[in-house]
């Protein structure tokens, strides 16, 4: 019998958590919460939108370090939140273009390194020089296929290795059919566009200011 349907970002959650080692999520607050239990971010919750839920969250909050995350806007964001409360830098909830990307070439003077951990992969792509020029992850469940900490370092980008990086990752799909997923950065929005994914709801963090 197949798992119950989840609404998209608790799909998306847990399976960012899988893929970081984390406990999986819990339905806490209107929300979903995973504890990170890390220096600079001990909690979070993420929303399908804005709520009473996460307004009444995040008046219980008086500490940084615990994040309150929502697929809405800025301005939704920041008008649910108390007095103290900052909103970070936006992000985008974005969904793939379902068909497979042919795989490039990879360029000369840099290698592929492809490592499987159950149901989460890690690529590298490494310099002829040894150092790390690439590097993200996806992991599947039940549900759906993510990809995430996709990262090019600053002084190889331009060169084809973020579509290189992409399509080797989605290699290791096993369920053609399960939706893709993930959170972009404002500069990570570019490369996926251009791969054909499209942007399903601004993400905003809120936290309170240090």
């Amino acid at each position: 019998m197949s798992a119950p349907a989840l609404p998209p970002i608790a799909a998306w959650l847990a399976a960012r958590s899988l893929a970081r080692g984390l406990q999986a999520p819990v339905a806490d607050s209107g929300g979903y919460r995973v504890d990170v239990n890390a220096p600079d971010e001990i909690q979070r919750w993420v929303y399908p939108a804005v709520s009473e839920d996460l307004a009444a969250l995040a008046r219980s909050i008086r500490r940084p370090a615990y994040l309150v995350k929502a697929c809405a806007s800025h301005d939704q964001l920041r008008a649910a939140l108390p007095p103290g409360w900052q909103v970070h830098a936006p992000g985008y909830f974005m969904a793939g273009p379902g068909l497979a990307p042919a795989l490039p070439a990879c360029p000369p003077s840099y290698t592929v390194e492809v490592a499987r951990s159950g149901a989460v992969t890690e690529v590298r792509i490494m310099s002829a020089e040894g150092s790390l020029a690439a590097s993200g992850y996806a992991a599947e469940t039940e549900h759906i296929f993510i990809y995430d900490r996709i990262v090019t370092a600053p002084e190889h980008q331009r060169r084809g290795l973020g579509r290189l990086l992409m399509a080797t990752l989605r290699e290791a799909k096993l369920d053609a059919a399960k939706p893709e997923r993930l959170v972009a950065t404002e500069e990570g929005r570019a490369l996926y566009e251009s791969l054909g994914w499209r942007t399903l709801s601004v993400f905003s963090t809120g936290s309170v200011a240090e």
